[in-house]
This record gives C-alpha cells, sequence and structure tokens, in this order.
C-alpha cells in the first residue's frame, strides 16, 4: 500500500469520526473485511453509528464468529446489498458492546435483523412470545430474550421507534418474558401449578408501559386456589411457582441474567408474603397501606397467569387509587413526598444522576402521579399508567399548561433517550451520566449531537434538567392562576372545584380563601400583576414546603398589597434569585417575621442582596454592634425629643430583628442554591450575638436620648448598663428581656442625692419609653438580679454595690456576676464595676464545700418550684432535665470553682466556658459535646417558639400546625414531629446523666 493511499484512508477516517484511525485502517486491511474493505457504502455507514470504532471492532468479531466461509459471505453480501440490515446491524455494533458480545456468541442471530415487514416495525407481546416460545429453561430464555431485544434497539438506534415506543416494547417483552418464566416454572412443577391460580401484576415502568433496557422490572403476585385445595395450600404452591419464576428472570448463568424481578412493592414489603389472596390484599389496601402505595398502584397492570384473577385485582383495587386524595394522611405524605430525595445519593454523583437528581426524570414522573391522584378522582381520562400519556391527558384537560407540558415533554423523552443509551452500551442499570470523554461523545453521538458531540450533549443535557427544574413546581400551581386570572378565552382551565382540590392536597387548609387571595394577587392586566402571576407559581411551591402554606400566601398578599406600587419591590422578587425564595420561607415560617415586617414592609429589601456587603447595610448579614449603634445615635441626634428618639431607636431594633430571624429561616430551611446550615451551634451563635448587639445599641440610644432631653449634655452622675443572664453572655433569644444592672457615681461636686434622683429618673424614663405602645415591639428591662432583688434600690452606686457585696453578698449572687458585662454608659465606670466584681465570680482557691453545697440545693429546689403546673418536664427547655438551666449550671459551677485559675473559664459565654472547661481536662470531650448538643437545641427549641408563636415559650407548641413549624426549622420534614419530640428526650436525657455526675457528684 503506498504511503499516499494510506495517508488518504486515514483522513477520510478521521472524516468519518473514527478516533483511533491507525487502529481502524488495520482492520479493514485484515481478512475478514478485505472483500469490502474499498466499498464507500461500509465506511460511510460506520461513520453514521455513534461509536464507528466500537462498530468496526464489533463487525470484525462478528465475521470472525460465522460459521465458515458460506456464513461469513452471507453476513458481508447482506451487508453490502440490504440498507436496512447495514443500518440496524452496524448501529447495533456501535452503540451497545453487551449486545456486540451477545452476537459474538451467537454469530447467526444478526438474521433476526434482516427482516423488515410492516409488523416487524412495531410488534407486540404476541410477536416477543413467539420470539420466546422456543426457551425451555433459564439458559434459552436468556438467549432469545436478547434475540428479541436486538431488533428493539435496532429500530431504537435507528430512529425507527421513538423513546415511548421503544419504553412500550421493552415492556412489551418483559410482558412475554414473565409469561414465558411462568409456564417454565409451571411445567417444572405440574402438581403447584394445579393448585393454584396465580396472576402477576406488572408495576413501576413495566406497568405503565415504559421499561428501560435494564431495569427492575416491578411485580405483585396475587393467587387464589383451585377447585378442591385448601387456601393454605394453593398459597404455598403458588409461592414456589412466584419465587421460581423470579429465579429464572434474576439468576445468573452462563448467558448472564435478564433482569431482576422485584416484589418489594407488595403489601409489607420484603416483610409481608410474597403471595397473597385477592381479599388480602384488598384488606391490606383498605386499612393500612400509605398514600405511596396508592400510587405505586396507578401503574399497576395484569401481565401474566390467571387473566381473570388479575382483572379483578385491578377491578378491585382501581377505585381505592382514586379515593387517596381523600385519605387523612394525604396532605403530609404528599409534602414529605414532593421534597426530593436525594439524601442517598453520594454528593459526587448527584449532578450525574438522571433520575433522582434535581430536575431529573423522577421530579417529572413524581408531578404528573401527584396531578393524577388529585384529579383523576372525577375525570377518568387522566388514569393513565404511562407519564407521557398522563401528561398529554393533564394539558389536554387543562390541569397543566400546554406550554409547561410540551417543555415537559421535550425534557422527558430527552433525558429518557439519554438514560436508554447509556443502559444500553452495557445493559447494566444506571442512571449515571458517564465522565469519560469517549463515553460522553458516543453517547452525544447516539442522540444525535454529531458538531461536537461533548459539548452539545453537556448543553442539552443542563438545558433539560434546567427546564424540568424550573416547571416541576410551576407544573401545580400554574394552572390555579390561570384559573382566577381567566386572561385567555377558549383555553382549558381548572374548574373551582379541581383547584380547590389541588390546594387540599398541597397542604393548604383554608383553600377557598386562597383562590381568593390568588385572584386578588394575579387577575387583571396591569403589570403588577402580570409579574405576580410570573413570581407566584414557584412562590406557592415554597409555601406549600412549610408548615403553614395559608399564612404564606395570606402574608405575601399583606405585603404586597402594602409595596405592590413602589417600583423596586417586584423587581426585587422578579430580578434577584434570592429574594422571592427567602421572603417565601420567612412568610411561612411563622408569625413573628411577618408581624415584623408587616409593620414596616420595605424592610423585604434586605432579602435581596444576600452577601449582606452593600453599603446600605442590606442583605441578611448581621451587622456588628458598632454600625448599629452609629446608626441610632444618628437618629437620637436628630429627633426633637427623647421620644422621638426612642421611637426611631425602636424602628432601627424591628427591622434588625427581621433580618436577623430572616437570615435564621433562611439559614435553617435552606434554598434551592443553598443547603441548611449544618452547624446548629453556629445558627444559635449568630442569633444570640445579633440580638444581643442589637439590644445594646438601643439601650446606648435609649440612654443618650433621655440623658440628651433632661439634662443636656451632661448627667449630673456617671451612668452605666450591666449586661446579666442571657444578656451579657451574647445569647439573646427574639423573646429575651433584657436582664441589667443600673450603676452610678455622682460626678466631682454633686450632691449624692441629686446624682441618685437623676440615675432613677434616668432608668424610669428608658423603661416607659421602651415599653410604649407602637408598632415597634417592646424592650423589657428586668433588673431583679439586683442586689436584695425586687426588695433593693433599682440604680446603686459603685461604692454601694462594693459594700453590699463586701458584707451581704450571697452565693447565688457571684454566680448570678459570671455573667456581668457592660454594655451601655460610662466605659470607665463599667470597667471599674467588672474589676469590683471580679474576685467574687472567680475566688481565690475556687468556692468552699459549703458554698458548692448551697449552689446545689438551690437548683434543686428550682427544678421542684419553678416548673408550670402541668408542663410536661421532659420537654421545658429551661428547668427540664438535660435543658438549659441543666448545663447552664454546671457550666459556671465549672467557672466558679476553678475561673482563678483557669483563665478561659473567665468568660460570660456558655459554649466559650464549656470549651474552656474541656480543654482544661475538668471534662471529657464526650461529655462536652453532650452538654453542648443539649444546649444549643433547647436553646434552637426556644427561638422556633418566638418564631412560630410570635410570643416566647419555654416549651414545645401542642397545637399540631406550629408544632410542625417548630420542626421544619430544626430540619424536620412533614409528618414528623413525633421524631423531633423523641430525638429532644434523647438529647437531653443524655445531659442529665453528664449533669447528674458533674453538677450533683463530684466531676466539678
Amino acid at each position: 500500500m503506498t504511503p499516499g493511499r494510506r495517508s488518504s484512508t486515514f483522513t477520510r477516517l478521521l472524516r468519518h469520526g473514527f478516533t483511533d484511525p491507525s487502529a481502524a485502517e488495520r482492520l479493514l486491511d485484515g481478512p475478514e473485511l478485505a472483500p469490502v474493505r474499498d466499498d464507500p457504502v461500509l465506511l460511510e455507514a460506520l461513520g453514521a453509528t455513534a461509536d464507528p470504532d466500537l462498530a468496526l471492532h464489533g463487525l470484525v468479531r462478528l465475521l470472525e464468529a460465522q460459521d465458515g466461509p458460506t456464513a461469513h459471505r452471507e453476513l458481508l453480501d447482506t451487508l453490502i446489498a440490504a440498507k436496512p440490515l447495514r443500518d440496524r446491524l452496524l448501529g447495533i455494533l456501535g452503540a451497545s458492546a453487551a449486545l456486540t458480545d451477545h452476537l459474538a456468541r451467537h454469530p447467526s442471530d444478526w438474521q433476526a435483523l434482516v427482516t423488515y415487514e410492516p409488523r416487524d416495525l412495531h410488534p407486540g407481546v404476541e410477536e416477543f412470545e413467539r420470539g420466546l416460545a422456543g426457551a425451555a429453561d433459564p439458559v434459552s430464555l436468556r438467549i432469545a430474550y436478547r434475540r428479541c431485544l436486538l431488533s428493539i434497539a435496532a429500530r431504537d438506534v435507528c430512529g425507527t421507534t421513538d423513546i415511548a415506543e421503544t419504553a412500550a416494547e421493552l415492556a412489551d417483552l418483559a410482558t412475554a418474558t414473565l409469561r414465558a418464566a411462568l409456564a417454565i416454572a409451571r411445567a417444572n412443577a405440574p402438581e403447584d401449578a394445579a393448585a393454584c391460580r396465580l396472576a402477576v401484576i406488572a408495576m413501576g415502568k413495566c406497568g405503565g408501559r415504559e421499561l428501560n433496557y435494564v431495569s427492575d422490572v416491578d411485580v405483585i403476585f396475587v393467587a387464589e386456589a383451585a377447585e378442591d385445595t385448601t387456601e393454605a395450600k394453593a398459597l404455598t404452591a403458588a409461592t414456589r411457582l412466584a419465587s421460581h419464576l423470579m429465579r429464572i428472570c434474576s439468576e445468573t448463568t452462563v448467558e448472564g441474567s435478564i433482569w431482576p424481578v422485584d416484589a418489594n412493592l407488595r403489601p409489607e414489603g420484603r416483610n409481608g408474603p410474597l403471595v397473597r389472596t385477592l381479599s388480602s390484599h384488598l384488606a391490606y389496601y383498605q386499612r393500612w397501606a400509605k398514600t405511596w402505595e396508592f400510587q405505586a398502584l396507578l401503574k399497576a397492570r395484569p401481565v401474566a397467569g390467571d387473566a381473570d384473577l388479575g382483572r379483578a385485582y385491578i377491578d378491585a383495587l382501581e377505585p381505592m387509587v382514586w379515593k387517596a386524595a381523600e385519605r387523612e394522611n394525604f396532605v403530609p405524605d404528599v409534602q414529605k413526598m414532593r421534597r426530593r430525595v436525594v439524601e442517598n445519593i453520594p454528593a459526587a454523583e448527584i449532578e450525574r444522576e438522571l433520575k433522582l437528581g434535581p430536575g431529573g426524570l423522577r421530579d417529572v414522573e413524581f408531578a404528573v402521579q401527584l396531578l393524577q391522584l388529585v384529579h383523576g378522582r372525577t375525570d377518568p381520562a387522566l388514569r393513565s399508567g404511562t407519564t407521557l400519556n398522563a401528561l398529554q391527558a393533564l394539558a389536554a384537560g387543562g390541569y397543566v399548561g400546554r406550554e409547561d407540558a410540551a417543555r415537559l415533554d421535550e425534557a422527558y423523552r430527552f433525558l429518557r433517550s439519554m438514560e436508554h443509551r447509556i443502559q444500553l452500551y452495557r445493559l447494566r442499570r444506571t442512571h449515571l451520566v458517564p465522565v469519560a470523554e469517549e463515553d460522553q461523545r458516543r453517547l452525544g453521538r447516539s442522540l444525535g449531537l454529531r458538531t461536537d458531540p461533548v459539548a452539545e450533549l453537556i448543553r442539552e443535557w443542563k438545558r433539560h434538567t434546567g427546564v424540568v427544574r424550573r416547571l416541576h413546581e410551576k407544573l401545580f400551581y400554574r394552572p390555579l392562576l390561570d384559573a382566577v386570572a381567566q386572561l385567555a378565552p377558549g383555553e382549558a382551565r381548572l374548574s373551582a372545584e379541581a383547584a380547590r382540590e389541588r390546594l387540599v392536597a398541597l397542604g393548604y387548609a383554608d383553600p377557598a380563601a386562597a383562590l381568593r387571595h390568588l385572584e386578588a394577587l394575579a387577575s387583571g392586566v396591569t403589570r403588577k400583576a402580570a409579574i405576580q402571576r410570573t413570581l407566584l407559581p414557584v412562590l406557592l411551591g415554597w409555601f406549600a414546603d412549610s408548615a403553614d402554606p395559608d399564612a404564606g400566601l395570606l402574608n405575601f398578599r399583606k405585603v404586597s398589597d402594602a409595596l405592590g406600587k413602589t417600583p423596586w419591590y417586584l423587581r426585587l422578587l422578579r430580578d434577584e434569585g434570592a429574594a422571592a425564595e427567602n421572603l417565601a420561607r420567612v412568610l411561612s415560617a411563622g408569625r413573628l417575621a411577618p408581624d415584623l415586617l408587616m409593620r414596616a414592609p420595605e424592610a423585604v429589601a434586605l432579602l435581596g442582596d444576600g452577601d449582606g456587603t452593600g453599603g446600605s447595610g442590606r442583605g441578611l448579614a448581621a451587622r456588628g454592634r458598632g454600625s448599629l449603634e452609629q446608626e441610632i445615635l444618628a437618629a437620637v441626634g436628630r429627633a426633637e425629643n427623647a421620644e422621638q428618639g426612642v421611637t426611631a431607636a425602636r424602628g432601627v431594633r424591628r427591622r434588625e430583628l427581621f433580618r436577623t430571624a430572616a437570615a435564621d429561616i433562611v439559614g435553617s430551611y435552606g434554598t434551592e442554591t443553598s443547603p441548611a446550615e449544618a452547624d446548629q451551634g453556629a445558627l444559635v451563635d449568630r442569633v444570640g450575638a445579633a440580638v444581643s448587639d442589637l439590644t445594646k445599641a438601643t439601650l446606648a440610644g435609649t440612654l443618650r436620648a433621655v440623658v440628651r432631653d433632661g439634662w443636656g449634655d451632661l448627667l449630673p452622675t456617671r451612668f452605666a448598663i450591666i449586661g446579666m443572664g442571657r444578656f451579657g453572655g451574647h445569647e439573646l433569644g427574639y423573646g429575651s428581656d433584657a436582664d441589667v444592672l443600673f450603676v452610678h457615681e455622682p460626678q466631682d461636686g454633686v450632691d449624692e442625692h441629686e446624682a441618685a434622683a437623676a440615675a432613677n429618673k434616668v432608668v424610669a424614663e428608658m423603661r416607659r419609653l421602651l415599653q410604649l405602645p407602637s408598632a415597634d415591639p417592646p424592650l423589657l428591662i428586668d433588673a431583679d438580679l439586683r442586689p436584695e432583688g425586687k426588695s433593693g434600690p433599682l440604680v446603686r452606686t459603685l461604692k454601694s454595690y462594693e459594700a453590699y457585696y463586701r458584707r451581704w453578698s450571697l452565693v447565688w449572687e457571684s454566680q448570678a456576676l459570671l455573667r456581668a458585662e457592660p454594655v451601655a454608659g460610662d466605659e470607665d465606670l463599667g470597667r471599674r464595676f467588672t474589676e469590683l466584681i471580679d474576685p467574687l465570680r472567680h475566688p481565690a482557691h475556687g468556692l468552699g464545700e459549703e458554698a458548692v453545697r448551697e449552689i446545689r440545693r438551690l437548683k434543686a429546689r428550682m427544678e421542684s418550684e419553678r416548673l408550670p403546673r402541668g408542663a410536661d418536664p421532659k420537654l421545658h427547655t429551661k428547668l427540664g432535665p438535660g435543658g438549659l438551666s441543666d448545663v447552664e449550671w454546671t457550666v459556671q459551677l465549672f467557672q466558679l470553682r476553678h475561673g482563678w485559675d483557669t483563665p478561659g473559664l473567665r468568660t460570660t459565654r456558655t459554649r466559650e466556658a464549656l470549651s474552656a472547661a474541656r480543654e482544661a481536662g475538668l471534662l471529657s470531650a464526650e461529655e462536652a459535646e453532650i452538654l453542648d448538643e443539649a444546649w444549643v437545641l433547647a436553646t434552637r427549641v426556644r427561638n422556633a417558639v418566638m418564631l412560630v408563636r410570635g410570643r416566647a415559650g419555654d416549651t414545645f407548641p401542642t397545637e399540631p400546625r406550629e408544632l410542625a413549624a417548630v420542626g421544619r426549622y430544626l430540619g424536620y420534614g412533614a409528618g414528623h414531629a413525633g421524631d423531633m419530640l423523641d430525638a429532644y428526650r434523647r438529647t437531653t436525657r443524655r445531659a442529665r446523666t453528664v449533669v447528674e455526675e458533674l453538677f450533683y457528684g463530684d466531676g466539678t
């Protein structure tokens, strides 16, 4: 061969899509293809395949396997002369290494691809049964099955059939295979066959006639006794037959296996009997079945065995399927099922998952099935087991928008085609898009993407998953808007009853009110209504994810009524992706955040700039104390009097409380682009720090306003506010009072009585102004931790504190002072107060044993006396076993005993002190982790109760929706409130065990 010719062939091979032209040239020059190597038809046909290199290699293998020269010549002649065979055979060889292996083992099976009659184009179950007719054992059944599979795959890769027809043919072949397997099982056990009537019900994709190349074939078995046979004997015989049928299809032989037969969709799953009578099936579905089991029955179809029994099974159970939406637990079940189950998918695989990943096949299938369950009760046209047929029927009936249905149909067909071609290559069950470039290239070419197969494949795949992700929720909600807006006359749309049914199914308790809100928001031809119609389908889905969708929608209407005419509001929601979802989460998570927002709806702007870096302080990122104080003091400076100044400070406080609550809700719920915060302690710390800093800034501003209004620039006495309790510990929650002490020191030359009067007047005015009725939440100041408690003076001088603590201080006061920290007022006075109390709270050489016993007595008395009447102690976050008090008193006992020689313990913060105690070896890492987990959880519950109910509480709500909302905030899905309570009890029980050892024992 001349070099020039070689170069020319090499170039032609490259042009025809070969990636290894040198190897291809050697194969073409080999003896098997010598007679046809220069025939342009062959090269053209190879270049049209998904993988020309693979197809050429497979063709050589098939030719090598032919039985003698005659067979070899017949194959070559037919290949060159008959285009249908050429396209089919080479198409198979270029797309499926597994079917190439089959042809190499059974070299005459290529002849199954020769016939090209009209009936051959769309075979049904009868044609496949004829193809399997000679199979009398598992091995011959596998050979015959793959011979039939060859013809299906050939029609598929050549484009003779579309994805829906291919999936239907695969299901028909599975039906014929199940019948053949049952026939083999019956022939091997004639006595069992005579003792029972056995029907095989196909479920899942086989039942829906939309099967994959390689998939579990889901079945349910139902049996009845033959005449003169007891039910027990018949069930035993039927179980043996069913088990044998499953083994015939599933077991690995020299010819491999066919596919697994999976009977786990049966009543009770793998724990239930493999075969039941019809009456037993009925009893189970009437009493015990869950919503997903009725969803599974949507696709039930009798396929093998006793046809009359199979039909009776369907006739008996089908009415129950269409009443499933009336069941008591339907709504929470749907909410659970709607949330994508991706926890079990490895993180590295989730983006490659065609079936279960975001925007995957399961999203389309679930959406269609849910709408069938809701609306199929009254519309028999929707009762199809095939996804694409059902989607078409939903569109025709106005249950989904026609355009949405068309786009979903296109996306589903593309994703299913990808799935089919991936599985066809090795005939392995997988839903993962391959990562190797050569695999992606073959996959892209098999789908007709020839210019740049890899780049085009990735682009189209991402485009279609994006369509599914965007439409998955809109599918449920857009028709609701079409029904109320009534903008397109002549279009099929939901009836009022169908709209009501759908809202109930999606968790709305008052569908009539919800429809009124939708009508108010979406009706009309204004720009505002048009944007609302675009936003609402997605917002409604986010509301439905919450425990109270009705409240979310009502709150959204209120905000929109207040802000709808401001140009930036709808633009913010439309153009900033995070803003709309953040708003939906915040409006439906409980009462507190919406109440704060309704008092000044313009705060919705905070939800847009998610990074919080805007110079205007927008975004949900917390602002530091310095920034807050600067803004509040500036507002106070502009005010005409103290009341106006404090009103301005309280307005800032309300807005910043909303910012903190919104960030907490979004962090706890997660969004579509960022998961929920995994570190619960970080969420608690952020809330505690933000609310504490805000309270300090508010008190500083209020103090400035009161002093300026009453005394001008100089108060007759130096004045400082000391934070106590959770305030001093930077651990305030949304509903916490501000525990404080007030300390003053007369200015030089000022009479003590005058100074005391001024200080008391400041305190009284601050408390009054911070509690005035207004649109802003009050800030309650609690000074009960002062010396002598409520009986003592509200304000003392530094000298008075010194004298009291020197002569009268009790051990509980030393304990309370552990969390004392200056928060506002004269910094030097606050520092000197700290120096005064340090020896009390960190006594030299620790506490004496009598003092330790006194603290333990106080704690025991508090546990028995202060718990509210009727409260469940095990669910009380503050005083219950393993709750906040248990953990805090244990940590504080460490601080009192060891703070003098362990600097890390000299902190006002509980978690920081606990960490220092662990580092000092005062408790084990495991004990510290147990206490920290309990403290964080109890704090999260208190925050959740305030967010949900709008008022503070120390125990879980009893109203089911409120309890569910607390659960959502804590990361529990719909229907899992019981799991949340069990987890709380378990966590606090472990903490109490540690507390009893460390606090009441000798552990500290």
